[in-house]
């Protein structure tokens, strides 16, 4: 889902005289027991020192450093608008000791040089058993072209076949994030098993034509049926049995098509929400915050904050929020406690407030999945992580059981698995800040199961 991420900054270099450090360094920091990994790539031109950082357990890459010195074997390293500031001292010619202050919290973070290796040992390679062809197909009312991949077996005869919808935020048709590309890894396993996959980069990202920041779900939604309709068109596929793979957002958007089309054969949520999106986003601010350590009151705290900003947000139009950002953000912000009015507080409810009143933000506060899933009569697998600290099972899966019932529908299957997170990664806690740090990108049970369902289905 959408998030804030922890690290953001602005470039600005300036001159340094001293021993060249310029490299990528690396290192491991501990906030409140949860790991965290960042990168320097420093460079150094005609004297002058600039730096990017990644925080790959954030998925966050090339982040412009705005201020870098080095002198007299100190470094120092800020990011100015996240109250981020780094200084250490080079020990050695790979080696820097030092520590990073954030919100008048001090981390400690030594530094080596080299790039950080991730492993994702579940990546297909090739040659592969089917044919994987790069496709274009229109989404003839919104007037753009989805570029995306359609993988599917050799053997010449029509297959069954599954579009596959990514979660929210931009995202490639592999649903990359923290270098982790758990779409590419469901495609390969359902083509081997006989079912062909079309999956495809978001509109405006990638490949694919159109407007990111001006969609909302609905034209996402959109997108995903004109996947559909495409693959009505291909000889290798049987028309009578398309059907939808989403997976958080866009689960719901299988919800969504699958209560208004009659022509999908079939649907499968992977963390779909069954709330509406205002209360999810609360849920969230709470259950997130908690897994990274801080206490019930801070965790609802932050809560209270995510749903006042809400209340402000159904008071105002856009323009007059931007007109009176500063105001709007003193009132949404506890006056009691000096963090939560923190610069980076206060930037971080900006942002907020930014992101929630564009087009896809009004249209997901007020979107409720129950509306649709009571309409849907196609078969459903629901699929959840007992773990999932952004969609909680134990909270959206009674929900779309009442709902199917509701709509009369019997041909469904609910499963949680024991231990999966939102990615349906084995885990400890569940905390968005372990997905990039585990190497299993998809627990391997998740795409047999999903595989056996489907072929249940269409026999």
């Amino acid at each position: 889902m959408r998030q804030l991420l922890f690290v953001i900054g602005a470039l600005l270099a300036l001159p340094v005289f001293s021993q060249n450090i310029a490299g990528d360094w690396n290192g491991i920091t501990d906030i409140n027991g949860t790991k965290l990994r960042l990168v320097f790539h420093i460079k150094k031109e005609n004297n002058v020192y600039n730096a990017t950082m990644d925080s790959p357990d954030q998925g966050a890459k090339g982040i412009p450093v705005s201020n870098i010195e080095f002198d007299n074997e100190r470094l120092l390293i800020e990011i100015k608008n996240i109250d981020f500031k780094y200084t250490g001292v080079l020990k050695e010619d790979s080696v820097i000791e030092g520590s990073f202050t954030q919100m008048n919290t001090t981390f400690p973070l030594n530094l080596k040089r080299g790039e950080v290796k991730i492993n994702r040992p579940q990546e297909p390679s090739p040659p592969y058993p089917y044919i994987s062809e790069e496709v274009k197909f229109e989404n003839k009312e919104a007037g753009i072209k989805l570029a995306g991949t359609l993988t599917y077996p050799k053997d010449g005869v029509k297959h069954p076949a599954v579009v596959l919808i990514t979660g929210s935020g931009s995202q490639n048709r592999d649903e990359e994030l923290m270098n982790h590309k758990p779409f590419w890894i469901l495609a390969d396993y359902l083509t081997r098993s006989g079912i062909a996959v079309l999956r495809f980069d978001d509109r405006g990202f990638a490949q694919s034509e159109g407007n990111f920041a001006e969609a909302t779900t609905e034209d996402f939604a959109s997108d995903a049926y004109s996947a559909v309709l495409y693959l009505k068109t291909r000889k290798e596929i049987d028309p009578k049995n398309i059907g939808l793979i989403g997976h958080s957002e866009g689960g719901m958007i299988a919800f969504m098509l699958g209560a208004k089309h009659k022509d999908i054969a079939y649907l499968i949520s992977m963390a779909g929400s069954a709330i509406k999106g205002d209360s999810l986003m609360i849920r969230q601010a709470r259950k997130l915050v908690l897994t990274s350590g801080v206490s019930e009151e801070i965790a609802e705290q932050n809560a209270q904050t995510i749903k006042r900003i809400q209340e402000e947000i159904n008071k105002h139009s856009r323009d007059f929020i931007k007109m009176n950002l500063d105001s709007l953000i003193g009132i949404v912000l506890p006056q009691e406690d000096s963090w939560s009015n923190s610069d980076m507080m206060k930037r971080n409810i900006a942002n907020s407030f930014y992101q929630w009143t564009s087009p896809w933000g009004y249209y997901f506060m007020n979107y409720d999945p129950m509306c649709d899933i009571r309409k849907i009569s196609c078969p459903v697998f629901a699929i959840n992580g007992e773990k999932d600290v952004q969609v909680e099972a134990d909270i959206h899966m009674p929900n779309i059981e009442k709902g199917l019932k509701e709509a009369g529908n019997k041909r469904y299957t609910l499963k949680v698995y024991p231990d999966l997170n939102h990615l349906f990664q084995h885990c400890e806690t569940g905390a968005m800040s372990e997905y990039a740090t585990i190497e299993e990108t998809m627990s391997e049970e998740v795409p047999e199961d999903i595989a056996k369902w489907i072929k249940e289905i269409i026999r």
